[in-house]
This record gives structure tokens, C-alpha cells and sequence, in this order.
């Protein structure tokens, strides 16, 4: 009798236990961070907002600003996801505003009036819970009392976004069993293996709360100098972008680098490709573009081609989109080396080119919204910035391949995607640097599709002979898997441009679905 009762018990048991659990879910979260409501829009969240700040450092009050989406399906159950923005020094409010966030953000009914926010139906928060982090100090709303903190680097913005991380469990305990992913685009192609490594370490050494990481996921991603930056040429002659007889003079006399220190007539001819291309959105090759005339500047002021030249063809645009993609400073194709990062906001003025961040900056330098997000006022820590120049960011790491080789060695999960119209990081060269891994093709480049359509290509590797690999489908700890996507007419951000093909891709690999 006690034996074929068990059962039943059982299930009494997990019933009984559910709501408690629920219960525990909403008690949990510090009802200080709750965000309840958002001035521009009107109605019933989906699901629960927290929002607030982690001190990483209690002498300086060094703290990092996060805004957290619950899952609208699953909080207890779906992934715990980190979202960044690139850079170095872009506010990850890129993402919640223009890319995947919980709104659709349109203009005020006046100019310069607070943006009407919509619920996006393509938010990220559908499948996961997401929070977007402002790193390092000095980004977004992350602040410090001390601003010798607002000098920083790779490894040192690693260490203090691990420290948030362990503190933010601390504070959400209801979250550390959940699946735990990183997520980014473009300068978060650093970001993001350099917090991996800090969690993997903390990991090993049994640091408290322990994490459960299980991977990341990097679109259009800053990796490594001779793979994105030599990409450029050839992706500009694939595209249609120059003629073939221009390709192959460049190709002669540059062997094969385009970039760097390379001979008069290699930076001759390089010029003049990336001349062909100036009036380009090079975040989007299919978007339009808006130049300031200082930006043009700064992007040619090596250039060997004279001043008239350059200005031959320049006209009076108009600015007919916004545009708003931060990334690292490409135009001028400088390369990360050791040592201080140049910033865009210090090249030619505040803006990035192709860029508007006007409805994020209105809504942001709202006080009513950052009191309702439990973020300092502009009297305390300025302006909101979407690409700021408070920083002083030093590099101090070289290529990520090697990071990549370690993680999936480890046996984590790997999503590398691109758009596949981005100029800046184009996708030959983060392909190229994938294949260079050495894996062997465990699924063939073949097209992903949603809705019956095409909507990229996707290549499965797996680690190697060393470790057992399987399909994504059917994820083990023990085994390391790969793929990189590519996404047709898409740039450099990937959810701003392709938000219902970003989501089914994003929600494939989370389920360990096949692509």
C-alpha cells in the first residue's frame, strides 16, 4: 500500500510546493529595485522590472547600474541572460531601447517631448530573463564618487562586471539555479570572454553564490585585429562595393593586409577603397547615412589623398533615420593594442557617425524616469550618454580566439552570429577566425529559416576528437559546440534590424533547438 501510494504523495508534494516556491520567487527580489511603472507608457508590464544598482567597490561607491526584464513565460525556469552593448563605453540602454528591449521607443508628440513607449512583441524578455548592465563605471548610469575609476581597461572592467555578478546573486538567490548565459555585440566580443574567464575562475575556485554559467552569445563581435580588420576589402568587393579591377590592385600591393603598417602605395590604394565607401551607413550597408563633416575629418586625417579629393561629391543629407550602433573606432582602423583606446567623442565630437541617440537621451535625462529606475540624477552623475567619453579605456588583451578555445574545450555554449551587411565587423573575417579554430564541421553551412524564408546561413562545429560533440539539439556538459549565423540584410546590431529573426534564433539555441 505505501509503495503505490507514493506516487501520488509525491505529486501532492511538487503541487504544494509550487506556489510556495513562486512566493519565494517575488520575496526574493529586493522591492527597493522594483520598477512599477515608466513614464511614455501606458498600461500592465508582461512581466516583473527591477532596476538599481550594485556597489563593487563600497570605498568609492563604485557601482554598476542594471535593469532587469523577468521571462514573460518562465522567470523561475528560463535563462538568467546579461546583455551588453560594445564600445568600449557604450550604455547596454542601447539594447533595451533600440534593439532588444521590453518597448518599441517612437517620438514625443512635440519635439524634444518624452518618447511613447509600446511593448515590443520581439523582446528578448519572451523566452529569458534579460538584464542589461552599464559597464564599466563611468558608462550609462554606472557611476563612481572617484573618478580615477573611470580609468579602466579590459581585464579590470572583467573583474568588476564578476563582482557585480556575484553580488547581484547575492541580492536575486531565487535566480543562481537558472541557466546562466552573456550576451553582446560588437566591443561585448571582449567583454564578453574576458567575464567568462572571471566566472570560470571563480567557479573553480568555489566562490559563493556559485553561477551557473552555461555559455554565451556574441553578435558582429570585436575578436581579433588581423580577422576583423582584414576583412574589409574582400567584403567590399563581395558586396558589389568596388569594381574588381580596384580589388585586385589593392589586393597586389597589400598582399593580403589592409591594414596596420603597410607600404605607401598598399595605404594608397586602401584609401581609396575606403573613399568609395565613405557616404556608407558601415554599421549597415543598406541603411542611409548622415555625415557630420568632422567625423569625415577624423576618418581621413592619414589619408594620402588630398583634401580637394576628399571633398569632391560631399552635399547637405538630411537626417532621415535614427541611426545608433556604437562600436569600436573602425573608420580609422586602428587596432587593439596595448594601451589607451580612442574613443569616438573624442574624435569628432559627441556623436558616432550614422548615429542619432536623441529618444534614449530624452527619456534617459528624464528625472522622472531615473527616479522611477532608481537611477542617480544628471546633478550627481551627468547626462546620459550613449557612447561617452567620461572614460579612459586601456587595452590590455589581444585576440579572443584563444578565449574561445578554452570555453569550448570546457564544454560551453557558443553562439557567434552576424549581420551579414555590417562594414564594420564584416562576417568573412569572424568566420574565418571561427574555421581557424580547427574544428571539425559537424553541420554543414546550410540556410536557417523562419517563417518558410530564408533568413541566413548556419555552420555547426564541434570541438575536437578529444571531446565527444554533438548537435545543439541535444546539449550535454560534456561536449563543446559552435555555430556561427549569419543574417541576410542585417548590420551590426542584429535585433534592430532583424527583430523577429533575431528572437527565433535566440530562442532555438536557448532551447538547444537545431537552427
Amino acid at each position: 500500500m505505501a509503495s503505490s501510494s507514493s506516487p501520488f504523495l509525491v505529486l501532492l508534494v511538487v503541487i504544494a510546493a509550487a506556489p510556495v516556491f513562486f512566493s519565494l520567487l517575488a520575496a526574493a527580489a529586493p522591492d527597493e529595485h522594483l520598477v512599477t511603472g515608466l513614464p511614455g507608457f501606458h498600461g500592465a508590464f508582461p512581466s516583473k522590472h527591477y532596476s538599481g544598482y550594485v556597489t563593487v567597490d563600497e570605498a568609492n561607491e563604485k557601482s554598476l547600474f542594471y535593469y532587469l526584464v523577468l521571462s514573460e513565460r518562465d522567470p523561475a525556469g528560463d535563462p538568467m541572460v546579461v546583455w551588453l552593448n560594445g564600445g568600449p563605453g557604450c550604455s547596454s540602454f542601447d539594447g533595451f531601447v533600440y534593439e532588444n528591449g521590453p518597448f518599441n521607443f517612437e517620438p514625443g508628440n512635440t519635439p524634444g517631448g518624452l518618447p511613447k513607449l509600446q511593448l515590443n512583441p520581439y523582446s528578448w524578455s519572451k523566452v529569458s530573463n534579460i538584464m542589461y548592465l552599464d559597464s564599466p563605471a563611468g558608462v550609462g548610469m554606472s557611476y563612481s564618487l572617484n573618478k580615477s575609476d573611470y580609468t579602466t581597461s579590459d581585464l579590470k572592467t572583467a573583474a568588476d562586471a564578476h563582482k557585480f555578478l556575484l553580488k547581484w546573486f547575492e541580492l536575486y538567490p531565487e535566480f543562481q539555479p537558472n541557466p546562466f548565459y552573456l550576451s553582446g555585440e560588437s566591443y561585448a566580443g571582449v567583454y564578453i570572454p574576458t567575464i567568462a574567464d572571471e566566472v570560470v575562475k571563480g567557479m573553480e575556485k568555489g566562490m559563493k553564490p556559485r553561477i551557473n554559467f552555461k555559455g554565451y552569445l556574441i553578435g558582429n563581435g570585436v575578436t581579433d585585429d588581423d580577422y576583423d580588420l582584414n576583412a574589409f576589402v574582400p567584403f567590399a568587393h563581395g558586396m558589389g562595393l568596388i569594381p574588381t579591377d580596384m580589388f585586385e590592385d589593392v589586393k597586389a600591393t597589400c598582399h593580403g593586409t589592409f591594414w596596420g603598417n603597410v607600404d605607401e602605395i598598399c595605404q594608397e590604394n586602401v584609401d581609396r577603397v575606403r573613399w568609395e565607401l565613405k557616404d556608407l551607413n558601415k554599421y549597415n550597408i543598406l541603411a542611409p547615412c548622415y555625415h557630420h563633416p568632422e567625423i569625415q575629418e577624423a576618418e581621413f586625417i592619414n589619408s594620402s589623398l588630398s583634401s580637394s579629393f576628399r571633398r569632391l561629391g560631399e552635399t547637405e543629407r538630411p537626417f532621415p533615420v535614427r541611426k545608433r550602433m556604437a562600436g569600436r573606432s573602425w573608420p580609422l582602423r586602428l587596432a587593439r593594442r596595448d594601451g589607451l583606446a580612442p574613443m569616438w567623442p573624442g574624435l569628432g565630437g559627441r556623436s558616432l557617425p550614422c548615429t542619432s541617440d536623441e529618444l534614449a537621451t530624452i527619456w534617459l535625462d528624464n528625472e522622472d524616469v531615473r527616479s522611477v529606475i532608481h537611477a542617480k540624477p544628471k546633478s550627481l552623475i551627468g547626462s546620459w550618454e550613449l557612447y561617452t567619453a567620461r572614460i579612459d579605456y586601456y587595452y590590455d588583451t589581444g585576440t579572443m580566439v584563444s578565449y574561445h578555445k578554452k570555453f569550448t574545450a570546457l564544454g560551453y555554449r557558443v553562439l557567434i552570429y552576424s549581420g551579414d551587411h555590417d562594414l564594420c565587423i564584416p562576417f568573412p573575417g569572424t568566420e574565418a577566425w571561427v574555421k581557424s579554430m580547427g574544428y571539425q564541421v559537424v553541420d554543414r553551412w546550410r540556410p536557417w529559416y523562419f517563417s518558410q524564408q530564408v533568413a541566413g546561413y548556419t555552420e555547426g562545429y564541434d570541438h575536437n576528437l578529444t571531446f565527444l560533440t554533438i548537435k545543439a539539439s541535444n546539449i550535454s556538459p560534456l561536449l563543446a559546440q559552435v555555430v556561427v549565423s549569419t543574417l541576410q540584410g542585417s548590420g551590426h546590431a542584429v535585433p534592430e534590424y532583424k527583430p523577429k529573426e533575431a528572437l527565433a534564433f535566440y530562442s532555438r539555441w536557448l532551447a538547444g533547438e537545431k537552427l
